[in-house]
């Protein structure tokens, strides 16, 4: 591939490296020119572009972004299509992702011009949930790059284990002084759990927190068919010789390992009866907050072994407390269902002084009739996000007044002239204390519909690491962004003129893709040309 600056005379055939756009004229970077648009060029006073023409043999970036992706997935994955070099591997359902770390360890090695980011290694997933990515950095690969990433990929190298419909069976241990509905919140915390990871659990059994309760309750649960037991003690487990372990081991079992390095979750007991794997459950288990015991029981409802080892090894990662560092989806509630139970607020900000567009106020322009400022607010109340709080600044009197009528909460922002990390801190200082999330949403996106939203929103499931919703299209990330609550902090931090986008970055374990095939979520109107260029592709 040569890659350079070429005469426009030469430019046939070429992959245009930057997109043009001038008087009315636009080509998006990528495409290969065809005569047509060398004359269009030509006639724009063009004299020379930059760009790639591919050499004999080079597979071009989306072809190759297939041909690694397609070696790389394995059982229970997915592909998309491949655009603009990159093509994604999905879950075809709900499980563990299995990641052959050294094969994708070594096709990043091959070349700097390939590379392929995955989840972490057993990791439950979602079907849908993006698994892995394939992106070709160049607009090409060499026919020697290519030979080498798919020589070393013999074998898939990403796969998902799916939940397998297991029977549990749970004991809660009881004592003096503890609470019925304590144990009642437990067993019905416990049976969600389980119904997430697609198994059934049988009516829970209730004994004394003694060595010979327990044991008949063990060999209740195995007469009955329990494939995987659950114990709830009524005290935690403090010593190997303690009830209920003694109990495990009186009933025939063996204990594999008690404690975890991961926190919460420390006293969680691996054990087993035969081939039936029996946990007893660490005390942070009576929270819906991610911990131990999740990862535990996810993989072991997927068919994959938990060993002793296993356990011991997850020590790196297994600092789950909430830290404005590294914050997880701790503080939502586990729900098997988040499109009904996510309660998901928007933030508009429409504070903006829109230095680039040169005159007036661009949220007060009409597009479609409507003023742009108020058709995009309109679009965000079609969707299931509320509240809807706006932001204003910059001329908010007439902001204020082309929004009459619509159920939304205005908030200025006296600080908005140092930026656009004031507006959004304003914006999440208005929001209720009980929302799981909020979108964030520019003012000036006259495309964004709420069926853009909603898609958002269906995605987002904090406790299963998508706290982070960003949309989609061609592989390009665009806006509205969707956040977690236990982001917020984070998102106040930020200062400057910037919004919080350096923070998907540095979260990218909680961060899920939501791919339109449409253009409208990277679409913003900051500059006459882009107005201009959006005026003359839609239907005033």
């Amino acid at each position: 591939m040569k890659f350079g600056v070429f005469p426009i005379d030469q430019a046939a055939g070429v992959i245009l490296a930057h997109s043009y756009r001038r008087d009315g004229l636009t080509i998006r970077k990528g495409r290969v020119l065809t005569p047509d648009d060398v004359a269009a060029l030509r006639g724009a006073g063009v004299t020379e572009i930059i760009g790639a023409r591919l050499a004999a043999g080079d597979v071009a970036e989306d072809n190759a972004a297939k041909r690694i992706a397609v070696r790389l997935a394995g059982a229970g994955t997915s592909l998309t299509d491949a655009r603009t070099g990159r093509c994604n591997i999905e879950a075809a359902a709900d499980g563990i992702v299995r990641v052959d770390v050294a094969a994708v360890t070594a096709t990043n090695h091959v070349d700097e011009s390939v590379t392929v980011a995955t989840l972490p290694d057993k990791q439950a997933v979602r079907k849908g949930q993006v698994l892995a990515t394939v992106k070709i950095i160049p607009f090409a690969v060499s026919p020697e790059v290519m030979a080498g990433v798919e020589s070393g990929l013999t074998t898939p190298a990403v796969t998902v284990a799916p939940y397998i419909s297991r029977r549990f069976a749970l004991i809660s241990t009881l004592l003096p002084g503890l609470k019925p509905s304590v144990v009642a919140s437990t067993e019905s915390l416990t049976s969600r759990r389980v119904g997430d990871c697609q198994g059934t659990l049988a009516a829970p059994m209730r004994c004394a927190h003694q060595e010979a309760a327990v044991v008949k309750c063990l060999r209740d649960g195995l007469a009955g068919g329990a494939e995987i037991i659950l114990i709830a003690a009524a005290s935690a487990t403090a010593d190997r010789g303690d009830v209920i372990p003694a109990a495990i081991v009186a009933a025939g079992g063996v204990i594999d390992h008690f404690g975890m390095p991961v926190d919460p979750g420390n006293l969680l007991v691996l054990a087993h009866i035969g081939d039936t794997p029996v946990l007893v459950l660490p005390g942070c288990a009576r929270s819906p907050k991610l911990n131990g015991f999740d990862w535990v029981l996810q993989r072991l409802a997927a068919g994959v072994a938990v060993t002793r080892d296993e356990i011991m090894g997850m020590g790196v990662g297994g600092l789950l407390v909430d830290t404005p560092a590294r914050p997880l989806p701790r503080d939502s509630a586990v729900r098997s269902e988040p499109k009904t139970l996510s309660r998901v607020a928007a933030i508009v900000l429409a504070a903006g002084r829109s230095r680039r567009m040169g005159g007036d106020n661009k949220l007060t322009r009409p597009v479609g009739g409507t003023a742009l400022v108020r058709r995009t607010v309109e679009a965000v109340l079609g969707s299931r996000a509320r509240p809807v709080v706006v932001v204003t600044g910059h001329d908010a009197g007439a902001v204020r007044n082309l929004l009459a009528g619509l159920d939304v909460t205005i908030v200025h922002n006296p600080d908005y002239a140092e930026g656009l990390s004031t507006s959004l801190r304003a914006g999440l200082d208005a929001l209720p204390g009980d929302v799981d999330g909020t979108l964030v949403c520019l003012a000036d996106m006259p495309a964004v519909a709420s069926e853009h939203i909603d898609a958002l929103i269906a995605g987002f499931d904090p406790a299963n690491a998508r706290a982070i919703g960003v949309p989609t299209h061609a592989g390009k990330r665009g806006n509205p962004s969707l956040w977690a609550r236990t982001l917020f902090d984070d998102m106040r931090s930020v200062s400057g003129d910037v919004g919080a986008r350096h923070l998907i970055g540095a979260n990218e374990s909680l961060v899920y893709e939501v791919e339109f095939d449409d253009t409208a979520v990277l679409t913003d109107l900051d500059t006459p040309a882009q107005w201009s260029d959006y005026l003359s592709r839609v239907t005033p």
